[in-house]
C-alpha cells in the first residue's frame, strides 16, 4: 500500500514511522496540510490520509482520483469534512476511524472540574501573586446532576468514569444503552436540560445536529448550569451562548471547540488577529473555560489514530469488510 499522509508532525511521525512495516506501507509523511495545491504529492498513491481541519474539496477528489487514488482515510472519528456525498458519486471509497474513548471522556471531566472550581481565574490571580480567595469559592462534582447528550462509545466511557464520582447522571440520546443501566438514567432532553447542573456534549456534527444547542435550548437549561463540549463546535450556537453567559442564565462553560474553529485551530496566531468575535468575547469570560481542540491528543489516542488509518485504508484496498467504511 502506497499511502501520503498529510499534516503530519514530529510526534505523530513516530508512530507512523512503528507501523509502515506492519501494514507493508509505503508512506510518504507531510507536515502540510491536503490542498488543491499539493494534491500532486497523491500521484502514484493508492491512498490519501487526512485529518480534519481541511474540507476535501470536490475538486481535490477530481485530482487524486486523476492520480490514481483510491481510498481517503480520514484519522479522525469526525468526518463533516469529508463531503461523502460527491466522493460516493466518484466512486471514491472513504473511511474515519476511531480512538480510546477515555481521551475525550477524561479531557471533558477534567474540563468540568475545572470550571466548576474556577481554575482559569484562580491562575490569572496566581501568575499577577493575587493570592485572595474572594470570588472563587467551587463547587463538588458529587452534588451536581450532570447530563450527558450522546451515548456513543465516549459517552458511555463518560458516564462509567462519572460513575467513581457519585454525581447523578442523566442521559439523553437517539439510542439507549442497556449497558449502562444502573448508571444513568435515560430521559426526555427536555428534562435532561431543565435538571442538569452540567450538560456535556457528545453528538456527531451533522446538519440534524448543527446548533444543537440553541438559544431555546440554552435558555432551558437550569439557572447556573454549566455547558461542556468536546465534541464539536458547530453543535453550539456562540452567539447564543454568549448571551446566556452574559445574562448570568449559565454559570459557565468549557469549550475545547467553537463553531468555526476548523480554519483558526491548529495554526499559530501570535502577533496577528483571530478572526472570530464569538472567541474573542468568551475568552475574555472569567468563567468560560477555552481549549484549543485537544480532547482527543494522548498518547494512546494518537496510536490508535495512525493504526486504524492504515488498518482501515488496506481493508478497502483489498477489497475485504471494513466497519470504518464511509461510502
Amino acid at each position: 500500500m502506497k499511502m501520503v499522509v498529510y499534516a503530519v508532525n514530529d510526534e505523530e511521525r513516530i508512530f507512523f514511522e512503528a507501523y509502515k512495516d506492519q501494514y507493508a506501507a509505503e508512506l510518504l509523511l507531510t507536515e502540510e496540510k491536503p490542498s488543491l495545491e499539493n494534491a500532486g504529492l497523491a500521484a502514484g498513491m493508492d491512498a490519501v490520509n487526512v485529518l480534519s481541519d481541511v474540507v476535501i474539496t470536490d475538486a481535490m477528489y477530481d485530482r487524486y482520483k486523476a492520480l490514481g487514488v483510491q481510498v481517503v482515510v480520514t484519522r479522525t472519528i469526525g468526518a463533516e469534512h469529508m463531503n461523502l456525498s460527491y466522493a460516493r458519486k466518484i466512486g471514491m471509497k472513504v473511511c474515519n476511524i476511531t480512538y480510546s474513548p477515555a481521551s475525550v471522556a477524561d479531557y471533558a471531566i477534567m474540563m468540568m472540574l475545572m470550571v466548576l472550581r474556577h481554575v482559569k481565574p484562580m491562575l490569572q490571580r496566581y501568575a499577577g501573586r493575587d493570592f485572595t480567595a474572594q470570588g472563587i469559592r467551587g463547587r463538588e462534582l458529587p452534588n451536581m446532576t450532570v447530563g450527558v447528550i450522546g451515548t456513543g462509545r465516549i459517552g458511555q466511557t463518560l458516564i462509567r468514569h462519572l460513575s467513581g464520582f457519585g454525581c447523578k447522571v442523566l442521559a439523553w440520546s437517539r439510542t439507549e444503552r442497556k449497558e449502562l443501566e444502573g448508571l444513568c438514567d435515560y430521559v426526555p432532553l427536555e428534562q435532561l436540560l431543565a435538571e442538569s447542573d452540567i450538560v456535556s456534549l457528545h453528538l456527531s456534527s451533522t446538519p440534524e445536529t448543527f446548533h444543537f444547542m440553541n438559544a431555546q435550548r440554552i435558555g432551558s437549561m437550569k439557572p447556573g448550569a454549566v455547558l461542556i463540549n468536546t465534541g464539536r463546535g458547530a453543535l453550539v450556537d456562540s452567539w447564543a451562548l454568549i448571551e446566556g453567559l452574559e445574562s448570568g442564565h449559565l454559570g459557565g462553560a468549557g469549550l475545547d471547540m467553537i463553531d468555526g474553529d476548523r480554519s483558526i485551530y491548529y495554526r499559530d496566531f501570535k502577533n496577528t488577529l483571530v478572526p472570530s468575535r464569538e472567541m474573542a468575547i468568551l475568552s475574555a469570560m472569567p468563567n468560560v473555560l477555552m481549549l484549543p481542540h485537544m480532547a482527543y491528543y494522548t498518547d494512546q489516542a494518537s496510536d490508535d489514530m495512525v493504526r486504524l488509518g492504515l488498518e482501515n485504508a488496506l481493508l478497502l484496498l483489498e477489497g475485504k469488510d471494513c466497519p470504518f467504511r464511509l461510502c
